[in-house]
């Protein structure tokens, strides 16, 4: 049987984490029940917290959410289950005010609620007299919108992927944005070859060929903006924004030295919330599964960029982001003020 303290990946939760756990374990299967059955419903639980985690430092990290955090589920009296189900976080954004978000995390292209689930959720948000959102992560892409679009179909609550992007609210509650960088913005390496070391000839049916070996040293470095033109004047944080990117290498070959050229696939666009996850696994080497619950608690997210959506403006102007693009729903919210 997997044991409590290995059964993810991820580092080892605080006590807190693994004490809420137990907690809502023995509630439900009560004190009585084998150890089997206690294990495997905490590993089922312990599945959710991460992405509860995930969202809120997204939230967090936007900077227009001025509290979030997580709703305790245990609830009495036990008769209030039937009718009440407590959603998963609690969060105040700045142009909304309070809101209750229960995440989902689903690779299919539709998530499915049951009449009942649904309806204990809802119940709990029509109670306390609150908007209930649900946020859902597809694959590496977050989306927030209204529970009123899940439509009932045949027997369940379903929304679909592309219906969820068209009333997709993480631009006006959180601060999300989508980016575009041109294919000609990149960062650029110049290696001088200094020494010769060794050179391997090959000779099969694909003709002659040569692999070299040469003791190097960088000898340039520097930016291009999205007219291809050198640059050496960019701010820190606009530098910073290529670890946010997926980048593509490319090889020049000289007599005397070698370029190497990191640029984006051409004309990339990228939401801000996932240029997150490369930001963060540039400043941790990506050497362990990120720890979301850790950033909860650190005073910054990460340290190379204080504001992503002032570092975005700025490189706007740098000439390096080719366009920012804001995003609103097809059918705007009630409880949000006017639409811009």
């Amino acid at each position: 049987m997997q044991s409590l303290a290995t059964m993810n990946d991820a580092p080892a939760r605080n006590s807190d984490d693994l004490a809420r756990l137990i907690q809502e374990t023995l509630s439900e299967l009560g004190y009585a029940a084998d150890a089997k059955a206690i294990a495997e419903r905490v590993v089922g639980l312990n599945r959710g917290l991460p992405a509860e985690d995930e969202f809120s430092v997204i939230c967090s990290w936007l900077g227009r959410t001025t509290l979030i955090h997580k709703l305790d589920q245990v609830q009495a009296p036990a008769s209030s289950r039937a009718t009440y189900q407590v959603p998963d976080l609690f969060a105040n954004f700045k142009d909304a005010g309070p809101c209750l978000v229960e995440v989902k995390v689903s690779k299919d292209q539709t998530i499915s609620f049951r009449p009942d689930y649904m309806g204990k959720i809802k119940a709990y948000a029509d109670l306390i007299g609150r908007p209930l959102l649900i946020a859902w992560k597809y694959n590496s892409i977050w989306m927030l919108f209204e529970a009123r679009h899940m439509r009932l179909a045949n027997v369940n609550f379903n929304i679909s992927l592309s219906e969820a992007l068209r009333q997709n609210l993480l631009g006006v509650l959180v601060g999300d944005v989508a980016f575009g960088i041109s294919e000609k913005s990149g960062v650029h390496f110049e290696c001088a070859k200094e020494e010769l070391l060794h050179t391997e000839k090959r000779d099969d049916d694909s003709g002659i060929s040569f692999s070299e070996q040469w003791r190097m040293r960088i000898s340039d470095v520097y930016f291009t903006d999205r007219e291809g033109q050198r640059r050496n004047d960019l701010h820190p944080e606009t530098q910073q924004i290529f670890t946010g990117l997926e980048l593509e290498s490319d090889e020049e070959h000289f007599p005397d030295r070698i370029k190497l050229s990191f640029r984006p696939r051409e004309d990339q666009m990228q939401f801000a919330h996932t240029a997150l996850v490369h930001l963060l696994n540039w400043e941790r080497s990506g050497e362990q599964p990120q720890n979301w619950r850790h950033l909860l608690h650190a005073p910054t997210v990460i340290r190379s960029i204080e504001n992503f959506g002032h570092a975005l403006e700025r490189a706007l102007s740098e000439k390096v982001v080719r366009l920012i693009l804001h995003q609103q729903p097809v059918d705007w919210p009630e409880f949000l003020p006017r639409r811009p």
